[in-house]
């Protein structure tokens, strides 16, 4: 009897030590995120604050961003961020002591939140402010859903995106949120990083490292224009099946003109390859997905493949970040969806004569101006739209003052196949321009 007694008062110890040590780690844990909550992790534009900080209350979503100075190479202007800091595996922190109930009306929170707004992202360095602040323009024109930006830009370029967005009519701001960021690479490999491809281009590599409590995140590039609501690219990521994780549009259409086909001296995925200018992510299933690769029969982060990728490949790469992406999901290519061109429409689909077939069915949904042609007289055809939607006024009427101009310019550019096919670009954007307009007439309308 005296050793059932002995057992009984040494569990009852024990449990007490228990409990007591767990309620420790809830005060600590609790404290800790009260401390968190009072952070910015980058520059937020007006409004946003709250929905930053409603994201990173909503469990499910990976962890929030650091603030550590170690582990980026940024400039000393903006907050810090450590992208490899996270809790160890086997500790789930304050959740796991939640009472269920609330796990699942904090899940519905998210579903909801992430239903109504889209997430996305842009990298700009150089003299890329007015070709950003007008994709950004697109983007608010014809969108019937919040939108939420980030900005991720050399510091000297912080101001003027905050001036000129917060200049935008009220009845403009009131669509989009915006979060400005600085420039930022792992410290040990900084340089390297900065110099590959362009200035900045390859910091869309390491989104889903600094923007750890985004969920899913659509990444373009600053030459983008969109012709119809980002929503409806957005809604794509319903069409992911349990493998896939990002989406992107082939290089190329045709193989004879493909560059991957004929020049590349690396993997790419597909026949053609892929180009990264429109490249939507489940940035959550990226973050836990192990990726198959060349380098080791051990499968990787996304954190832990991108360096060893750069040495092994970096004097065989041309386009950067792009030919990085290109050879992980050659070896990984069921996590890959591909979307039709009209989402990703440059100059290859009509330098040498139409050939993206959806376009021509559907239109162009969203243009992609590389290689400089809205700058220069190459494409007039693309430089065109760049204009007027650039030059078009908040307030006025879109049909008058942005439709019929942009219609008359193609008209002018007919001696160029793309200019030929122009047609395809106004298509869809009809359509745009007469919906944001019957669903909501005041936004048309300066205060």
């Amino acid at each position: 009897m005296r050793c059932y007694l002995h057992a009984f008062l040494l569990c009852a110890a024990f449990t007490l030590c228990s409990v007591l040590y767990a309620f420790s780690k809830l005060a600590s844990t609790l404290e800790d995120g009260e401390e968190w909550a009072a952070r910015e992790p980058g520059t937020r534009g007006r409004g946003s604050h709250d929905a930053g900080h409603l994201l990173r209350k909503h469990p499910g979503l990976a962890a929030g961003l650091g603030d550590r100075e170690d582990g980026f190479d940024r400039s000393p202007s903006a907050s810090y961020w450590d992208p490899h800091r996270r809790l160890p595996a086997d500790v789930c922190g304050v959740n796991c002591l939640l009472e269920p109930t609330l796990r699942e009306r904090s899940s519905s929170a998210v579903k909801k939140y992430s239903d109504e707004r889209s997430h996305l992202a842009v990298v700009a360095c150089g003299p890329r402010l007015e070709e950003t602040l007008t994709m950004l323009k697109s983007a608010v024109l014809f969108s019937k859903k919040p939108l939420h930006f980030y900005i991720f830009a050399e510091d000297d370029l912080h101001g003027s995106f905050r001036s000129a967005l917060d200049s935008w009519p009220r009845t403009v701001q009131t669509r989009f949120e915006f979060t400005i960021f600085p420039i930022t690479f792992p410290k040990e490999n900084a340089k390297e990083w900065k110099k590959l491809f362009k200035p900045c281009a390859s910091q869309r590599l390491f989104l889903p490292l600094i923007l750890k409590e985004v969920d899913s995140l659509l990444y373009v590039d600053t030459d983008i224009l969109f012709l119809r609501p980002v929503e409806d690219i957005w809604a794509l990521l319903s069409r992911f099946n349990s493998s896939h994780l990002a989406a992107m549009a082939p290089e190329h259409e045709e193989p004879r003109i493909g560059w991957y086909n004929r020049f590349a001296r690396h993997p790419y995925h597909g026949k053609t390859g892929i180009n990264s200018g429109v490249m939507l992510m489940n940035m959550t299933r990226l973050r836990e997905k192990l990726f198959q690769n060349d380098m080791t029969t051990v499968a990787l982060q996304w954190e832990e493949i991108l360096m060893p990728l750069l040495q092994k490949y970096k004097l065989n790469i041309t386009w950067g970040d792009q030919d990085l992406l290109n050879i992980i999901f050659h070896h990984n290519p069921e996590s890959l969806y591909v979307f039709p061109c009209q989402w990703n429409y440059r100059p290859d689909h009509c330098i040498y004569g139409s050939n993206c077939q959806h376009a021509e069915q559907e239109g162009v949904f969203i243009l992609h101006g590389n290689r400089g042609v809205y700058h220069d007289d190459k494409q007039p055809a693309f430089r065109a739209v760049y204009e007027a939607i650039q030059k078009y006024p908040f307030g006025e009427s879109m049909e008058t003052s942005l439709l019929r101009p942009l219609e008359a310019s193609l008209q002018t550019t007919t001696h160029t196949y793309c200019g030929r096919a122009s047609h395809l670009f106004t298509k869809r954007l009809k359509q745009s321009v007469m919906s944001a307009q019957q669903s909501d007439p005041h936004f048309n309308t300066t205060p």
